[in-house]
Parts: C-alpha cells; structure tokens; sequence
C-alpha cells in the first residue's frame, strides 16, 4: 500500500511544549495525523499522512449509533543518544486485528500498521520528549463511517493513527494506587467485547469508576460477568498479585484484554525468577491472602502506565492493605526493567524493540 505524506510548511506548525514536566496524558496532538480509507469493493485506498485535523463526518454515520469502532495503543521512546523506538508494535498490530474481526471490520495488514506508524513518528520526532518518565504515546483507530441508520457492518471505514506526546499517566507518578472492587456492575462476560479493544468497554466501566473515585479510590477491579468471584482485570490495566516465589494474573478467557505489558510482565517475572501464572483468581481467597501475609504485592499493567504499584484493595466496605502499602520490591523491578529496555537504558535480550529513527 502506497503512503503518500503531505506535510505542513514549517511556518504551519504547532509551537511545541517547553516544559516536559507539564506534558500531562493525552491532551497534546502533533502536527501530522494518518488516514486511510477502506471501501466495499474496493479495499484500502488513499494512505496518506496529512497535517492533523478534524473530520467531517454525517451526523448519521455508523459510528454514532452502533459503535462500531476499535483503537490501539502503543508509544514511542526517545534514547539518550537520540535513538527513537517503538515497544513491541507488532502486538498491537496482531491485537489491532483481532479486535477487526470481533467488530467485523476489515484486516489491516500488520506489516503496514507498523511502518505506516513508524514513518508517521519519524516525520514528527521532534514531538517526541526525551524527559525521565515521558514518551509519545500513538493511537491508531477505526471508525464506520457510512451515512446510514441501521445495524449492519459499515461499506466505509476510516483508519487513522494521532499521536500525543505524554508524562504520566497517573498525575502521582509511581506511586501505589488505591482499587476497589466491583462486585455489582459487570465489565464484560465470555463472548462479549471484552478482549476487543473497543470502546464500548470503557463506555460502560465509566459509572463504577465515578462511583470508586467518590469513595476515594483510583481504579476499579473488575469481577467476572457471571459468578461475580474470580478476579478479571483493572479498567485501564491487567492485574497482577506476587506471592513469595510466584506471581499471578486471571487468563486470558475472552473477557479480558491481551495487553502487550501482560504477556511482557509474565516473560520478565519467569525472567526474574518468579514463578508466572495465569490461573483463576477467587477474590475471597484472593483478600484472605492478601491479610494473612502471603501476598507481597499488587500491581497493574498496561501501556499508558506501564506498571502502577497497588497499595490498598477495597472490598465489600473494608480497606485492605496489601503488603506494607508501599512499592515492593518486584514491582519496583519490573518497572525498572521495562522502562530501562523501552528507553534503551537496559539491553533488550528479549528483541522487543524497534529502533525506527
């Protein structure tokens, strides 16, 4: 697929940040964006990277009313050297796919997810921030956006990548976290969207985080969708709890999304030393574990915070304390390891990186 780049005049572009320390998450755009069109009987058409900004769409597309829709997330790293790389982008290319089929739209083919993303960063290197703790965080989506009222897979999509240059994503830092778990409202059930990357899925997490956050937590632990007993995932990460020699996640059952951090987590824990499982996690054994000492640590992960240390569970009105309450020390680890690799800092023994400009 051909990518055409039509590119600003340097006196069209945006003033860049000043001061990395106030990047925030998510609220920064660069100059250029990607699109590309995909059309019944035509397949994907007009690649092309142009200057960032709106569309204009028919207020009756398929989008709004079905949502039928998927996005990605991944980032890219600036090295000291001035080396810029990209994690592990063939995950999300696979992921990308997968959640296509779930929503029945059309397969991007995963070679040109990855380079189309690749020349759009190098285009826009100078967005990306070289600060401790920053990156520049890429977001490839899709959307149906055929003009017509009725639920039916859409004859017209639109695949664009936007990128945002990033601090952290929680506004603490690496600093243990508060979660609640929810055991009335459901995320997801086998069979459902939940191992999509949609956003219906974040749509309907929504009420159970405002009502976490009112009670004075950061996140919300998600119980499975039909017994409402075995440990699911965070709204924005995959759970994982560190015994003395062993350290445990819910599998990957069709409710839960396959994050690239997961699957790099349970690599690097194996790594370490740890015993790495994927098992059914019963939440009242879970909490009775966690207060007779046997679970040292708890923590989430996933793209936008890599690893975000829990300190304290809340479960049918009572705050538990996990471990001391503090970062632990694999916790502490993994997180070293992964920005260490992602940012160059350590050796990547593992070729998860890809160096792209």
């Amino acid at each position: 697929m051909e990518l055409k780049v039509l590119s600003l005049p340097e006196d069209k572009r945006k003033d860049k940040f000043t001061d990395e320390s106030k990047l925030g998450f998510g609220k920064i755009f660069t100059d250029h964006m990607l699109l590309v069109e995909w059309k019944t009987g035509k397949g994907w058409v007009d690649a092309r990277i142009q200057p960032y900004g709106p569309f204009v769409l028919d207020p009756s597309c398929l989008v709004f009313h079905y949502a039928q829709e998927i996005f990605e997330g991944l980032k890219a790293y600036k090295w000291s050297d001035g080396t810029i790389a990209l994690f592990r982008p063939e995950m999300n290319a696979r992921r990308f796919n997968l959640s296509a089929e779930r929503l029945c739209m059309p397969q991007l083919p995963e070679e040109f997810f990855v380079d189309s993303i690749a020349e759009l960063v190098r285009l826009e290197k100078d967005w990306v921030p070289g600060a401790e703790g920053t990156s520049l965080y890429i977001r490839p989506a899709m959307i149906a956006v055929e003009p017509v009222l009725g639920v039916k897979t859409s004859d017209h999509y639109y695949y664009y990548v936007i990128l945002s240059p990033v601090g952290a994503y929680y506004a603490s830092g690496f600093n243990p976290v508060k979660i609640l778990v929810e055991d009335r409202y459901v995320r997801s059930v086998p069979g459902g969207t939940g191992e999509a990357k949609t956003g219906g899925n974040y749509a309907s997490s929504l009420k159970a985080g405002l009502e976490a956050k009112k009670k004075g937590f950061d996140q919300v632990l998600w119980l499975d969708g039909v017994q409402r007993r075995y440990v699911d995932e965070v709204g924005a990460m995959n759970m994982f709890f560190a015994y003395e020699d062993r350290v445990v996640t819910a599998p990957l059952n069709g409710s839960i999304l396959s994050g690239v951090t997961r699957d790099s987590v349970l690599k690097l824990a194996d790594h370490l030393g740890f015993k790495a499982e994927e098992c059914k996690i019963e939440i009242n054994q879970l909490v009775a574990d966690i207060k007779a000492g046997k679970v040292k640590e708890a923590f989430g992960s996933g793209t936008a915070a890599v690893i975000s240390p829990v300190g304290v569970l809340g479960y049918k009105g009572e705050s538990i304390t996990v471990g001391d309450g503090g970062v632990g020390n694999l916790t502490r680890k993994l997180y070293d390891t992964l920005t260490g690799i992602q940012t160059g800092k350590l050796p990547d023994t593992f070729g998860w990186v890809r160096k792209i400009a």
